[in-house]
């Protein structure tokens, strides 16, 4: 069964309880945060401060932490301690991403793995045994409302190929038109931003794509 992991990145900043408590009570499973720092993507985005405010308001609802950061080694303690339940590096950062793996889980907290459309799955093999999770993004990351990328589904298929048994989570341009296909592909959790904050009808939605 897939897990739905709406991104806050599109929800209305200025309601951002109110559009977060909606895809929760419609049934979301995790609630997924982008952290982007302008220089390892051309964007800026949230920090440490919303994910501990995302964990006292919801409590009972797993944050899944993506890092588009350059040093994402400097924050990995911050992160976890506010309330992360996942939190998930780039493998195409210069920082020593094995030992950054290692300090995620040491706190307890899931260890992700993310490669952009451009990284061959061949390049994290020996960082897989690290990995809770391994994101593949189906768009650039950086910026919320990109077109899919299906090209990257034989991705997934590579990964299981491997030997992969941990989840494999997809990011950008997912609606409910591709689910079906990427979870034959093996996907795990589908984070969904401008579908689901979009929709007038979450929780129907949610129930449909768990039958996937």
């Amino acid at each position: 069964m897939i897990k739905i992991a709406p991104s806050v990145l599109a929800a209305d900043i200025l309601n951002m309880e109110r559009d977060v408590r909606r895809v929760i009570e419609a049934g979301a499973d995790w609630i997924h945060l982008d952290v982007m720092d302008a220089h390892f993507v051309p964007n800026l985005s949230y920090g440490p401060a919303l994910v501990e405010e995302l964990h006292d308001r919801f409590p009972d609802t797993p944050i899944d932490v993506h890092l588009m950061m350059d040093n994402p080694q400097y924050y990995i303690d911050t992160f976890c301690r506010v309330g992360a339940s996942c939190l998930t590096i780039h493998t195409e950062v210069s920082a020593d991403v094995s030992d950054i793996l290692r300090r995620i889980r040491a706190h307890g907290v899931m260890a992700g793995l993310a490669i952009k459309p451009g990284t061959p799955v061949e390049m994290i093999r020996d960082l897989l045994p690290l990995t809770d999770m391994v994101l593949v993004m189906t768009v650039e990351p950086g910026f919320g409302g990109q077109k899919f990328n299906a090209g990257m589904m034989a991705k997934l298929t590579e990964l299981r190929k491997m030997g992969y048994v941990g989840l494999i989570e997809c990011d950008g341009g997912l609606s409910m038109d591709n689910l079906p296909e990427l979870r034959a592909h093996g996907l795990d959790v589908a984070v969904m931003g401008t579908y689901m904050f979009t929709t007038q009808t979450p929780a129907e939605d949610i129930q449909r794509m768990r039958l996937m």
